[in-house]
């Protein structure tokens, strides 16, 4: 059993039988709190404020920290993809690059598209592979909108999917909601809490979005 925490925007607490993973710290840099977590795994996807901030305070005691990697690395004895992308639809000439990371815990495969700006090759969905939970930016401005949200999702085909970066309560940025990305899909499934636990036994046969709640 894997229990996956929201922190807001794209930080969530990923906690395995052995070790947790942190992803793209804010630091309360959004008008969010601060994450309140601590992992011995910290992917950051690339270094604006917003994704890379006080790192230090989600890091456990030799913690190991992987910014921006692109390649396959082993760490802590998990296999971590960096797959790299942009952040805009420019090959990175708006926003820089970002990279996607692939990565198992417990026999569940994640994926973490960080602030992923346009809709991936072919050839990058094919390095991408197979995923059970898909962490993806809806929110627009920086990244995919709703829109190039559901392109992407529908290409990867994850078992769940887990909407970020869009505009919460509190959130500083202006964002695309939500409901943007939801509206007319099927399988929406509202989690009343920032928290849920995933197990291989209760993966979705079909693809299901999965709103968590701050």
């Amino acid at each position: 059993m894997v229990k996956v925490k929201w922190w807001g925007h794209a930080t969530f607490e990923i906690k395995g039988s052995k070790l947790t993973v942190i992803t793209d710290p804010h630091g309360g840099s959004v008008g969010l709190p601060n994450p309140k977590c601590s992992g011995d795994i910290v992917l950051v996807s690339h270094d604006h404020f917003d994704h890379y901030s006080k790192v230090e305070d989600v890091c456990k005691g030799g913690a190991e920290k992987v910014l921006w990697m692109a390649g396959t690395k082993t760490v802590k004895g998990i296999p971590i993809k960096g797959i790299q992308v942009f952040h805009d639809e420019s090959k990175g000439s708006q926003r820089g690059k970002n990279v996607i990371y692939t990565f198992e815990m417990d026999g569940i495969k994640f994926c973490h598209l960080g602030d992923l700006g346009h809709v991936p090759s072919e050839s990058q969905i094919r390095e991408i592979g197979e995923v059970d939970v898909l962490f993806i930016p809806i929110g627009g401005v920086f990244t995919i909108d709703s829109s190039g949200a559901t392109e992407v999702a529908n290409l990867i085909k994850p078992k769940i999917v887990i909407p970020m970066h869009y505009k919460t309560p509190g959130l500083s940025l202006g964002l695309g909601d939500v409901k943007s990305f939801t509206k007319g899909k099927p399988r929406v499934k509202e989690v009343p809490s920032s928290e849920v636990e995933i197990t291989k036994s209760n993966l979705p046969k079909e693809t299901e979005i999965w709103v968590l709640k701050l």
